[in-house]
């Protein structure tokens, strides 16, 4: 490459090892606290460990131990790929071109920390990743580069770890163009656009059996597979991590209840608003701190058949 940059990174730590692939000089390598995240021994080797900062092992006074090594690094740009914190504005001001980072959604659309949940939920037909100037407030900067993706049927991770490619080209191609052009060309944010994306709690962990199949079927999607759609089906609590459109189900159901079918029993169905869906991938309530594995539809089926036949 015609010139290098040097580097500030924070994040995780394959985009770092990837950037130093590249041929820029990382001169530090702050991580976010993710066991076993791909690249970290590989970017250890490349770098040395003396430039790399791990938060999980730098005990107290992490920001101010960032800031003093920042202000002595020499750093031409600060990059952040998936960093889980709020980077402080004196970070960003510390290097002589400031900070760029990638947010997985088509900014200013679904800013915030869950844009997977926000781009499934509300039915987007298209989403993908956006190269932005950070600032002091989140994803809020100016938009350098985008990339669009089709959501299609896939669930939050699926969407998630197929934005990570294109995540990953628009950040190693920013970076490029800071020294091999052609320049970027920052555009504003319109925040009249603007939609927030938080973790989902509270109503946006249920469902409103009047709605119609394919939005029930939107937020199952986007709350899969963790933390899953919360249901108790004869007294029997479930997260509903996967299910289609019913072809069959009774016409006396009234939306939310759910009737077992099948002899001997393989899927549960619950009356939507305009028809009904069939639960086709759950896990129990009390596995999910165990780490307990996905019941099938026939499970399902049979958990919810043989808990009705004991209360009855």
């Amino acid at each position: 490459m015609a010139a290098r940059l040097k580097l500030a990174f924070f994040g995780l730590p394959l985009a770092a090892w990837l950037l130093h692939e590249d041929g820029h000089d990382l001169r530090l390598a702050v991580l976010s606290p993710v066991e076993g995240a791909p690249g970290r021994r590989r970017l250890l080797a490349a770098i040395g460990a003396e430039r790399v900062i791990e938060p999980e092992r730098a005990g107290p006074g992490f920001e101010a131990n960032v800031g003093e090594r920042l202000a002595s690094a020499g750093a031409d740009l600060l990059v952040s790929w998936f960093w889980t914190r709020k980077l402080p504005e004196a970070f960003i001001a510390a290097t002589r071109l400031g900070g760029i980072g990638v947010h997985p959604s088509l900014l200013p659309r679904h800013r915030g920390p869950d844009p997977y949940f926000g781009a499934i939920d509300a039915g987007d037909p298209t989403t993908g990743v956006t190269l932005h100037a950070l600032t002091a407030e989140y994803d809020e900067g100016a938009m350098l580069l985008k990339r669009e993706l089709v959501v299609g049927e896939r669930d939050a991770w699926q969407l998630a770890r197929a934005l990570d490619r294109p995540s990953l080209e628009v950040l190693r191609e920013g970076v490029r163009r800071f020294t091999q052009g052609p320049p970027l060309e920052p555009i504003e944010q319109d925040p009249t656009q603007a939609t927030w994306a938080p973790k989902p709690t509270g109503s946006l962990l249920r469902v409103t059996w009047a709605w119609p199949t394919a939005r029930v079927l939107q937020r199952i999607r986007a709350l899969s597979p963790v933390p899953g759609l919360a249901l108790e089906l004869v007294e029997t609590p479930l997260f509903v991590t996967r299910a289609e459109v019913a072809a069959e189900f009774p016409s006396a159901l009234l939306p939310g209840e759910a009737a077992v079918q099948g002899d001997p029993p393989d899927r549960v169905v619950i009356r939507t608003g305009d028809g009904a869906i069939a639960v086709t991938r759950a896990v129990l309530a009390e596995q999910d701190e165990s780490g307990g594995g996905e019941l099938d539809a026939q499970a399902v089926a049979a958990l919810v058949a043989a808990a009705r036949t004991a209360r009855n």
